[in-house]
C-alpha cells in the first residue's frame, strides 16, 4: 500500500512491484523488459574450511475477496457453516472491506555448501495452492461476512554454480528462475498483470552468506580484482556488502550502496519506496477526515502509519528535516 494509502486510489490500483519473475510464458508474449529468470555472481575470498549459505526470498500474491453471509446451516458435527456472496465492498461496524492483493513471505535456502566444488547445485522451489476462509463476526458475534483469501502454486528452481580463480579466490553464480505454467486454456492476449502476478515470484531477491571467508566489494574491489569484478554478470539484481562485515551479501533488485540500513532518524517503515520520511509524513497530516476514514478501514499497518504520524513528538519531526553525516574537505584545483 503505497502513499496516499488508500486502496482505491490511482496509485494502488494499478501497481508497480520490484524485482518480480514472471512465468516465462508470459515473458515471450510481452516481448519487453519483463523477465522469468535473475542471476547474481560475486567474488568471495575463501579458505579450506569455508562454507557457504544461499537463501532467496520472495513475496507470493494472495488474493483477498470478500464475501457477505446471507445464510448458516450446522453441520453432522454442529458446527456452524455460514454461506456467503462475494461482493465488491463490505462494510462491518467501522470497518470496511475491500477485495485486495496481499503477500506472503517465501524463502527458500541452500545450507552448507562447499564453494570449492565446482558441481553445481540445483534446488527446486515447489510451493502448493491453497484457499482459507476467515469469517467476520457482528456484535452479536455471528458470522457476518467473510475474507476469502486464495494463492496459486508456485514453482521454479535455484542454482548454483562456483568457478575458481585460484585457491583463495572464487566466483560465485546464483540463478533464480519463475517456471510457473500460466493457465492453457485462456488466450495470453486475455490474461491481466495482476492476474500474472499470481504466479510471480514478487519482490525476489538473494541473500548469500559465507563462513571462513570474505565476499569482494564489486562497487570497490581490492586493488588488482577491478577485472574480476568487472566480469561478474548480474541480471535483473545488484549484489552489496551487507552486515556488520563482509560475510553477507545482499543481491536486489534495487540499487544500493555497501552496507545499506535504514536512517536511524527514521520513525517506521511508510511503504513507499524508500521516499524521504519528512514529506510522506508532512503529506499523511495533510490527508482530510474522509481521506484518513479510508486509510484506518483499508489496512492494519496503514492505520499503524497513520496513529505514529498524527502522534509524532515535534523533536522526532525537526530530525527528519535533515542531518549532516559527515564533511569532506574539497581539494583546490592546480592552475
Amino acid at each position: 500500500m503505497l502513499y496516499p494509502y488508500r486502496p482505491l486510489s490511482v496509485k494502488n490500483r494499478h501497481r508497480f512491484n520490484f524485482g518480480v519473475l514472471y512465468p516465462p510464458k508470459w515473458c515471450e508474449h510481452q516481448a519487453g523488459a519483463d523477465r522469468s529468470n535473475m542471476q547474481t555472481e560475486c567474488l568471495l575470498k575463501t579458505s579450506p574450511s569455508a562454507r557457504l549459505t544461499i537463501m532467496v526470498r520472495f513475496l507470493q500474491i494472495c488474493q483477498r475477496s470478500v464475501g457477505k453471509v446471507f445464510s448458516q446451516s450446522v453441520d453432522e458435527s454442529g458446527d456452524v457453516e455460514p454461506a456467503f456472496e462475494i461482493v465488491d465492498r463490505f462494510e462491518l461496524g467501522d470497518r470496511v472491506y475491500h477485495p485486495w492483493q496481499e503477500v506472503v513471505e517465501k524463502s527458500v535456502t541452500l545450507a552448507d555448501l562447499d564453494p570449492h566444488s565446482p558441481a553445481p547445485v540445483r534446488l527446486s522451489i515447489s510451493l502448493p495452492e491453497g484457499r482459507a476462509i476467515e469469517y467476520l463476526q457482528d456484535e452479536r458475534g455471528h458470522p457476518a461476512g467473510a475474507i476469502i483469501r486464495e494463492w496459486n502454486a508456485q514453482y521454479g528452481s535455484v542454482e548454483v554454480e562456483t568457478m575458481a580463480y585460484s585457491r583463495e579466490l572464487i566466483k560465485i553464480s546464483v540463478r533464480v528462475e519463475n517456471l510457473n505454467f500460466l493457465d492453457s486454456r485462456l488466450p495470453i492476449e486475455s490474461i491481466s498483470r495482476d492476474a500474472v502476478l499470481r504466479d510471480s515470484l514478487v519482490s525476489a531477491h538473494t541473500i548469500l552468506g559465507v563462513e571462513n571467508g570474505e565476499f569482494i566489494s564489486l562497487l570497490e574491489p581490492a586493488p588488482g580484482l577491478e577485472g574480476l569484478a568487472g566480469q561478474c554478470a548480474n541480471i535483473g539484481t545488484w549484489p552489496v556488502l551487507a552486515g556488520d562485515d563482509s560475510t553477507v551479501m545482499l543481491s536486489s533488485p534495487i540499487i544500493l550502496y555497501d552496507f545499506p540500513q535504514i536512517a536511524p532518524e527514521s520513525a517506521g517503515n511508510l511503504f513507499d519506496s524508500t521516499e524521504i520520511d519528512e514529506i510522506l509524513s508532512l503529506r499523511i497530516l495533510t490527508l482530510t477526515e474522509d481521506e484518513k476514514r479510508e486509510m484506518r478501514q483499508s489496512d492494519d499497518r496503514v492505520r499503524s502509519i497513520l496513529d505514529r504520524t498524527e502522534n509524532m513528538p515535534e523533536e522526532q519531526f525537526m530530525k527528519l528535516h535533515g542531518v549532516l553525516r559527515g564533511m569532506t574537505a574539497l581539494k583546490e584545483e592546480m592552475p
